[in-house]
């Protein structure tokens, strides 16, 4: 660096290294605003559009021991389940309406015909597991559904199961009756 023998030359010399500064700071907002945009493009994954040649959606849902292969198609609302209409398949009130859940959240009641199977476990757990494959099938065909059924809970597959029984014990938890003597 050269030697200031002067006002005026430290004064040059300021004005030299405060550009400089501004030079270094534009440039570093410039790589910060293309980083920025990068990540945003890459923040917020978009969910595609997954629908067979016939124009339906696949996804199967899991409950207890009852696992369900869900088919959603556009049509006038008619749901059936292993080949029988849901109301008689399900014939407790309460199934029916866990069933519905995920229509009635995403707002969609009588736009989607739903074609199940479902095997395994009891009443209550396959409607659950319908429920849940709907729900998937629903965010497969409209992507855009995905942060409302998010938001309801409808996509968190519910992992509680059925504890095993051990050994020493009469169920899983219950211990035989204690005799004092």
């Amino acid at each position: 660096m050269a030697e200031i023998n002067s006002l005026e030359e430290l004064g040059a010399a300021v004005k030299s290294a405060g550009t400089e500064a501004a030079v270094a700071e534009n440039t570093a907002a410039a790589e910060i605003t293309e980083t920025a945009e990068t990540t945003e493009e890459n923040a917020a994954p978009l969910y595609e559009r997954k629908v067979d040649d016939l124009g339906r959606s696949y996804a199967t849902g899991k409950r207890k021991d009852a696992i369900a292969r869900v088919w959603i198609k556009p049509g006038t609302g008619k749901i059936i389940i292993n080949k029988r209409e849901f109301e008689s398949y399900f014939a407790r009130p309460v199934l029916q309406m866990v069933l519905l859940q995920p229509m009635v959240a995403a707002d969609r009641m009588g736009q989607f015909d739903v074609i199940a199977t479902v095997k395994g476990g009891g009443l209550s757990g396959q409607a659950g597991a319908v429920r849940h494959g709907i729900s998937k099938a629903l965010t497969y065909f409209e992507p855009e559904l995905r942060p409302t059924l998010k938001k309801g809970g409808f996509l968190t597959r519910d992992s509680r199961v059925v504890e095993r029984k051990k050994y020493g014990r009469a169920k899983a938890r219950r211990s035989f009756q204690f005799s004092k003597r």
